[in-house]
């Protein structure tokens, strides 16, 4: 009779407990899902940083890198060589030169040239040179190529020379500093990104005689 009584009076507490049985389960389950959760989140961050990680490696890897270059060949003509030093062919279509005192480039002509990864192009400027300098001037003379690598169009940096011309004789040309950028794309392969005027406008910034502007040669990683 005792256990009796005492099932009887606590019956009330029992049932009390069933009741509350599935909230606990819920809540405990709530949990799990919620620590689940944030391990599946720290898996997935993981993962993209791996991805984008790889993906950094294969562009740095096989991304277009050019180097210009120019040379006095005597005192009415000089020679540009363009080097491509990474892996990936590339395909020359445009030079363009320009005074550092000029909004825009004084000089450009059109090539189709295909240059090789490891390879350099050359080619006598001729009267280009003094076409762009005139036949006085002294100062910077600023470089850059514009070609197509990957289905994708790119701009190198301007690359900067010291040049002297008297009277239509060249007496100096040195170079200053070389591209401390890498290239830059101008459209993709669906020729979106840019508008037509870009072929042509000034990437040197205002800062260009800038004592910042004089920069160390970039290091190829």
């Amino acid at each position: 009779m005792n256990l009796l009584q005492w099932f009887s009076q606590h019956a009330i507490s029992f049932t009390f407990i069933l009741a509350y049985i599935p909230l606990v389960a819920t809540v405990v389950t709530t949990i799990i899902s919620l620590v689940l959760v944030r391990a599946t989140l720290r898996y997935t961050e993981a993962s993209d940083r791996s991805l984008a990680l790889s993906r950094e490696q294969f562009e740095r890897e096989w991304a277009p890198e050019m180097h210009i270059k120019l040379e006095r060949l005597s005192a009415r003509d000089a020679k540009i060589l363009a080097t491509n030093l990474a892996k990936i062919s590339v395909l020359m279509q445009m030079v363009q030169m320009r005074k550092l005192s000029m909004a825009v480039p004084s000089l450009r002509y059109f090539l189709n040239e295909p240059l090789v990864g490891g390879t350099t192009w050359s080619e006598d400027l001729g009267k280009r040179l003094f076409a762009c300098t005139g036949e006085d001037y002294e100062g910077q003379l600023a470089v850059s190529i514009t070609f197509y690598a990957a289905g994708r169009m790119y701009r190198t940096d301007w690359f900067r020379f010291q040049v002297q011309v008297r009277n239509n004789q060249l007496l100096q040309l040195d170079p200053v500093n070389i591209s401390a950028r890498r290239v830059r794309v101008l459209h993709d392969r669906d020729g979106k990104g840019i508008t037509p005027r870009e072929l042509v406008k000034d990437v040197v910034m205002g800062t260009a005689t800038s004592d910042d502007d004089v920069v160390t040669p970039a290091t190829r990683k």
